[in-house]
């Protein structure tokens, strides 16, 4: 059940009364139309750079990513708009954004872009988190709503991939490419886990904030004697 008190102010979890805009139960919205079209393109993006393996799929494949990247940023300020901000879409939208990155990563890997030692980095990364939400669920608290840090950091993956994946051609482009690319992806993990971090502060202070009304409710009250 999630909790409704406000105990640790700035550091809110999912359902909390003091939202903006309080996420609703509603299904069929704009917004979690267009993160739906994102999962979809997933196993397309696979097919087009595992599948097709060509400079023409890879430009497809670049295209999807930056069409995705910016179907991220408009599904916000739709919901946000048309106030139709959801628990489902709070799902849909990172979840979209972190199968993106694992498809990516992986794809990039197993053609020899980027070295495995980076995806294991962000797998790490992956798993750290799944961390802290089995420990916040454990308590009460339902999932975090994601930061300004942790979307600058997806969309800094988000357009590195391109740019790594035109950094492997035989063009005018490629050195460019492959700079430009790297930096970012660099930037990218380096706050993906400065995001991680911050996501682990919030938790422990929510955490903390519940420890002492489950200890209160624990202590016997005036007058009551054991046995």
């Amino acid at each position: 059940m999630t909790h409704q008190d406000g105990g640790a102010r700035g550091y809110t979890a999912v359902g909390e009364p003091d939202e903006p805009d309080e996420p609703g139960g509603q299904i069929v919205t704009i917004p979690n139309a267009i993160s739906v079209a994102r999962l979809l393109g997933v196993p397309v993006f696979l097919w087009l750079v595992l599948g097709v393996d060509s400079r023409a799929g890879d430009w497809w494949a670049v295209g999807l990513l930056i069409a995705s990247g910016a179907s991220d940023w408009l599904d916000g300020k739709i919901a946000r708009a048309l106030h139709q901000q959801s628990r489902l879409g709070q799902v849909l939208d990172p979840a979209a954004d972190r199968l993106y990155i694992v498809a990516t990563v992986v794809a990039l890997a197993v053609r020899a872009i980027i070295p495995w030692w980076l995806v294991a980095l962000l797998g790490a990364r992956e798993v750290v988190m799944a961390g802290v939400l089995w420990l916040l669920r454990r308590h009460g608290w339902g999932a975090l709503q994601v930061s300004f840090v942790g979307k600058t950091a997806t969309l800094c993956l988000l357009y590195a991939f391109p740019l790594l994946f035109l950094g492997s051609h035989v063009a005018v482009y490629r050195e460019t490419a492959r700079v430009a690319g790297w930096t970012m992806a660099i930037w990218g993990s380096a706050l993906y886990w400065c995001a991680a971090l911050l996501y682990i502060v919030q938790a422990r202070r929510l955490m903390a904030a519940d420890a002492p009304d489950r200890t209160e409710a624990r202590v016997p009250a005036s007058g009551e004697r054991s046995g």
